[in-house]
């Protein structure tokens, strides 16, 4: 049997999923973009709420990796449903320091994580967020919120107070629960141990329960970013109500966290703690470097309340007393890259040991030190523990044993530092103080968002191609540890357990070669990029030429089934139903049948015309929307279905669909940019520079992989640093640019019979170009130099080529189109007068399968 999330997923192959309403994020917190990932848990639920097969009462679980956003999805959930006529919303959870942060998170409009908009309006109404402790008092048009500790829950339930929530209150109204941390109501589920009827009867999962199926209309929606599917139990019970699934692994490699390293030494507790603040200065300098108001957080994890005391009492004293002799002394003690990298910066920044000491005595002095170990301490300071990242939060560092393990929303801690030195696993098996150590990790792998030029992404890491740029350090936490290998070994080994497995990850370095660094063409050579400038939108005239040139594919539920014996071994009966493709646009449906397209179009109102117009100024009716090839018109789609011809059902079935996904690229437009026609110089030796990547899981040859590694096709394996024309001394590109430059290789010589100088350079991510027609980044995998002599100075030809996977071919053809427009449209412009000619050129895709005539006409031409 497939999760839910697995056929629902199937059914957004075949075009049946629905699109994310516009009042979702229009009444969230607009300072919380929405990512990919939350935009299809959203079109999931919703997906799963509308069909015709959704059970009543509804039970679903969003399993999320930690700091992915469940908070928000729960805030954006609460919208919907509301519109869905719910009014009353039980938030529940087993830590009571959860209960408090969310209520800040839900209720507050001042706090610095509130989740809604300032003002939430749907269909026209404002809705107040109105915080209740009985549902008998809630509001009838607002987002009534109970919250409440799962124990909490439980004891008012079965032990009535006066004025407090009872069973009985349940059964005249529908409520949507939500459990934060569900993974704590499957206890129950869990356990294979029989217990009193009575007992059983009142567990807080049967209280949960029986709260749930008092309403048929009731829904009852969990988020855990730990549910044990390992358990046979909790995959049978969870298997049909996982409605959406993001693990660790999925967000590390989406790149939404922190990278994790271990610092491992054998240095004292207090040198060891002394290491994390030497580091966590240096991040603030980069950061106050780079202009980012961003304050490094250090976390002090003990085995024992007793010794975490100790400890910050040893500590506070330590810093109190620290001197510059003392770091000097770690700085020669300390061999590691990470400490060598901080002291030559603060060398290289005039900032002196003595001055270092100063500043750390200063920054962690007792006042900027908390310690959260009492349950009544833990609770109190929770808001200024998840408010550690605003500006007049006073703490650095952060002492506690496990009242952080669980419902933390910290993204500014970047150092962790183990204090004890024990380890508890069995032969085979991680420990679970082990595991929670990797959980606690997990949470403070969360990233800390920030960009030091608009064209990054905020929210996700920067630098995996580009580990040895200095801000590196800004988007990774430390776990410092004792220098047992035994121990490391077991912590990868839990960190694998909940998705995060280092050893996929692996690094290869550019390494330009000294040859070429020495060449005229890098230490005074140019290299010409363009510009991206806002398009003033009465010169907008289409829509993008990435949305319009897409190819959209449609399937339609084909009927395929199958019977399967359980009992034997017999073999399995399938029955197979033929598909059959027709290629369409909508301009073709909406020439058979306009009111299928114009149908399909007034269900999204960001499509009507009115609005439309705002983007598009020089639309003049719905119909040129429809119809123009600049618009709709020759948007192209592949409709799978059982019918030679689709029926019209099927058609708009299809159209519905893609303007879905077209509603929300527009509904994503804030401004429409362009790339100029003025390409001006840049010094070769300023863009292209020695380089160490990360790759994650390479094999067969693919990226990541060395051009003359054993797994690399015979036809294509080459030394490259025997090659004088190839900059770097290898390549660690996709098959496809392996394939190239082994192409390349052949024309070597003929190039040379013609030009002075021949280079190849593998862009690495050092240089972007813009797309004349609406600024789209773009990065083209190489670029080729050729100069030729003449009586004064030289011609420079640059010309960029990007070979191209097949299956990318049609989805990146405005790459394609943009480079074939430079020969005649680009302009080199120079900083300085001189007596060289240069030209801007682009080719045709490298692809083996489909480009090779035309790409290799161009080569000859170049050649002779």
């Amino acid at each position: 049997m497939a999760f839910l999330y697995e056929n629902i997923d199937f059914l957004r192959d075949q075009g049946h999923s629905v699109s994310l309403p516009d009042y979702i994020p229009r009444n969230l917190n607009s300072k919380f973009e929405l990512r990919p990932y939350q935009k299809e848990a959203f079109e999931n639920f919703i997906t799963y709420y509308e069909s015709e097969k959704r059970p009543n009462p509804l039970q679903v679980l969003f399993h999320m990796a930690t700091g992915s956003g469940k908070t928000l999805i729960m805030a954006g959930l609460m919208l919907y449903l509301y519109k869905q006529g719910y009014r009353n919303f039980l938030f529940f959870v087993n830590l009571s320091n959860i209960v408090e942060k969310t209520k800040e998170n839900f209720c507050n409009p001042i706090a610095s994580k509130y989740l809604f908009a300032d003002e939430i309006v749907i269909d026209g109404e404002r809705i107040r967020i109105n915080q209740v402790e009985n549902f008998q008092y809630a509001e009838p048009d607002s987002i009534n919120i109970r919250f409440a500790t799962t124990q909490g829950l439980h004891m008012d339930m079965w032990f009535p107070k006066e004025n407090g929530m009872t069973f009985d209150d349940f059964d005249n109204q529908k409520v949507v629960l939500i459990s934060d941390e569900a993974h704590h109501l499957n206890v129950e589920t869990k356990s294979k141990k029989k217990k009193d009827e009575e007992d059983d009867f009142r567990t807080w999962e049967q209280t949960v329960k029986n709260i749930f199926g008092r309403n048929t209309d009731n829904i009852l929606l969990e988020f855990t970013a730990t549910c044990d599917l390992a358990n046979k139990s909790i995959q049978a019970s969870y298997e049909n109500k996982i409605v959406f699934d993001y693990t660790l692994s999925k967000f590390y490699n989406d790149k939404y966290s922190k990278d994790i390293l271990t610092l491992r030494s054998d240095l004292s507790r207090i040198n060891r703690a002394l290491q994390a603040l030497v580091l966590s200065q240096y991040r603030l300098k980069i950061f106050q470097k780079n202009r980012l108001a961003i304050k490094p957080i250090v976390l002090f994890k003990a085995a024992k309340i007793a010794d975490s005391k100790e400890f910050m009492e040893v500590f506070l004293n330590a810093v109190k007393n620290l001197s510059g002799s003392q770091l000097q002394k770690l700085s020669i003690e300390c061999n590691n890259e990470a400490m060598q990298k901080a002291f030559s910066f603060f060398t290289s920044n005039g900032i002196s040991f003595d001055a270092l000491a100063a500043e750390i005595r200063d920054d962690f002095s007792e006042e900027h030190c908390v310690s959260v170990n009492d349950d009544k301490d833990a609770t109190q300071k929770q808001i200024l523990l998840n408010t550690l990242e605003d500006a007049d939060n006073p703490y650095r560092a952060i002492f506690e044993v496990k009242k952080l393990d669980e419902g933390w929303d910290v993204l500014n801690l970047f150092d962790i530092v183990r204090l004890y030195e024990t380890r508890q696993s069995g032969k085979n098996k991680v420990s679970e103080a082990t595991t929670a150590e990797a959980q606690l990790i997990g949470r403070g792998a969360r990233y800390c968002p920030f960009r030091v030029d608009e064209e990054q992404p905020k929210f996700q890491r920067k630098y995996d191609e580009d580990i040895t740029n200095e801000l590196r350090i800004c988007e990774t936490l430390y776990y410092h540890c004792q220098n047992d290998h035994r121990y490391v070994s077991e912590l990868k080994n839990a960190l694998r357990e909940i998705g995060l497995n280092s050893d996929e990850i692996i690094q290869q370095e550019y390494v330009l070669k000294e040859s070429f660094k020495t060449d005229d063409l890098y230490t005074h050579g140019l290299i010409f990029l363009n510009e991206k400038i806002v398009k003033d939108r009465n010169d907008v005239h289409s829509l993008s030429p990435k949305v319009r040139d897409d190819i959209y594919h449609f399937r339609v539920s084909s009927g395929m089934s199958g019977i399967d014996a359980v009992m034997t071994e017999s073999a399995q009966s399938e029955t197979a139903v033929e598909l059959k493709t027709t290629h369409t646009t909508i301009k073709d449906i909406a020439n058979i049948n306009y009111a299928i397209v114009n149908k399909a179009l007034m269900k999204f109102p960001i499509l009507k015309f009115k609005t439309l117009h705002s983007y598009f100024p020089n639309l003049t009716s719905t119909r040129q929307f429809i119809t123009d090839n600049e618009y709709l018109g020759k948007v192209r789609i592949d409709i799978q279905c059982k019918e030679d011809e689709p029926a019209v059902e099927t058609l708009y079935s299809a159209v519905f669909y893609v303007l879905g996904k077209i509603a929300n690229s527009i509904s994503d437009i804030q401004e429409r940019y362009s790339g100029t026609k003025e390409f001006k110089a840049k010094n070769v030796r300023d863009v292209f520079r020695n380089k160490t990547v990360n790759y994650t899981k390479p094999h067969d040859g693919g990226v990541g992989v060395s051009q003359n590694d054993s797994s690399v096709k015979k036809e294509w394996k080459i030394d490259l640093s025997n090659e004088d024309w190839f900059a770097y001394t290898d390549n660690f590109g996709t098959s496809e640019e392996k394939a190239f430059v082994a192409y390349f290789k052949g024309y070597v010589d003929d190039l040379r019979k013609t030009y002075s100088k021949v280079y190849l350079v593998r862009n690495e991510r050092e240089f972007h170009i813009y797309s004349f027609d609406d600024g789209e980044r773009f990065e083209p995998d190489y670029v080729l130099f050729l100069q030729k002599d003449k009586t004064d100075g030289f011609e420079q030809i640059q010309i960029f080529i990007e070979p191209k996977g097949t299956q990318l071919l049609e989805s990146d053809a405005w790459k394609e189109k943009f480079m074939l427009q430079l020969i005649d449209e680009a302009v080199p412009v120079k900083m300085f007068v001189d007596d060289n000619d240069y030209r801007i050129w682009g080719f045709h895709f490298f692809n083996l399968e489909n480009r090779m005539p035309v790409f290799d006409k161009e080569f000859q031409a170049l050649a002779q």
